[in-house]
């Protein structure tokens, strides 16, 4: 019988209760589809801060570089909010990205059959399902360049340098060739080729990737503002979107409303392995943690995407997200709750989708 090793960062705020409701969808999912998971905690945010004074201690990066893969809760609050930025809770996300060198970020767009009507945009744009994939480039670009102040004509100014190499485009053009593969063979790589230096480069890359590598993939190419246009006016002719860090940044969110509710987006940050570091794209939410009305179903699809990007157990995952898409029609968390269906708690979500399982 297979066994795989998750790490579990359930972090600050309601993180800890809906990483336990993910592992108990996980741990059903071990029954029924015949594999082990082994769990071990470890600390990351807030409340690493308070047990050892560092958002991410070493003894955390350790765990993970040995594990399967990790799934994180969330990190966070008003309580850290007088750390300096180096040690602020978000520092220690960044801080376990890097160490784990994950490069590519995963960030699906889905619209549930019953959430349609949360969608702010019309039931004749979004048609009877949505299903895009953002690929966004997590490392580089210019969030990691070069950056500063200086005097202009006598005037401070301030410079943020957008940079990438050719290796660094290569590799997330893979991941977005590969995610086309497996889904419907569509790829969009988005750009500003008409203004960048950087946005030629990656434009050239991919499209030689693509003519040496994946001449089966069907590429496209948007300039990035045509793209977020695009988006909220047609968003079915997209399938798998690949693009740079700020705007991966920018795009993600814009899809991610497509959806209607944040509290059920799943996001993926992936390397060179299979392992990676599996999320919610919600923050810590402080106001509501102990109260037991937080939504875990954004944690359960990110351990979904963990079944089926990193352990390799496919079924498995799509038995999660079908047991997903079966609860709404009968229940609700407050924050997705509407008139006529029962309204649940945290843990009476995750009872229901174990019982779908």
């Amino acid at each position: 019988m297979k066994e795989y090793r998750i790490v579990l960062l359930k972090g600050d705020g309601i993180g800890p209760e809906i990483v336990t409701q993910a592992v108990k969808v996980l741990n059903r999912a071990a029954l029924k589809f015949d594999f082990r998971v082994q769990f071990e905690d470890a600390l990351l945010g807030g409340c690493a801060i308070d047990a050892t004074g560092v958002p991410l201690p070493q003894e955390t990066i350790e765990k993970c570089k040995v594990a399967d893969s990790t799934l994180l809760g969330a990190v966070g609050g008003p309580k850290w909010d007088s750390q300096p930025g180096g040690n602020r809770p978000e520092a220690g996300l960044l801080g376990i990205r890097g160490a784990l060198g994950l490069f590519a970020n995963l960030r699906p767009a889905v619209i549930f059959e019953p959430l349609r009507g949360a969608s702010p945009l019309k039931p004749e744009i979004i048609g009877q399902n949505l299903d895009i994939m953002l690929v966004r480039e997590l490392t580089g670009g210019i969030y990691f360049g070069e950056r500063g102040h200086k005097t202009v004509n006598g005037a401070q100014a301030a410079y943020d340098t957008e940079q990438y190499s050719v290796p660094e485009i290569e590799r997330i053009a893979r991941v977005g060739f590969e995610m086309a593969k497996k889904r419907s063979g569509k790829l969009c790589s988005v750009d500003k080729a008409n203004v960048l230096e950087s946005s030629r480069l990656w434009r050239a890359t991919v499209a030689r990737i693509g003519k040496e590598e994946y001449p089966e993939i069907e590429l496209s190419h948007l300039y990035v503002d045509n793209c977020a246009m695009q988006l909220v006016r047609n968003p079915k002719q997209f399938d798998v979107i690949v693009t740079s860090n700020m705007f991966g940044d920018i795009l993600s969110d814009e899809a991610s409303m497509i959806s209607g509710s944040i509290g059920m987006l799943a996001s993926a940050s992936l390397g060179s392995g299979k392992a990676g570091l599996y999320e919610p794209i919600h923050g810590s939410a402080p106001d509501i943690a102990g109260t037991g009305t937080a939504n875990p179903l954004a944690t359960i699809l990110s351990a979904a995407m963990m079944l089926r990007y990193s352990l390799d157990e496919p079924q498995a995952a799509q038995a999660i997200e079908d047991a997903v898409a079966a609860v709404l029609k009968i229940a609700r968390t407050p924050d997705i709750w509407t008139e006529g269906l029962k309204k649940v708690s945290c843990e009476e979500m995750g009872d229901l989708v174990c019982n779908l399982l």
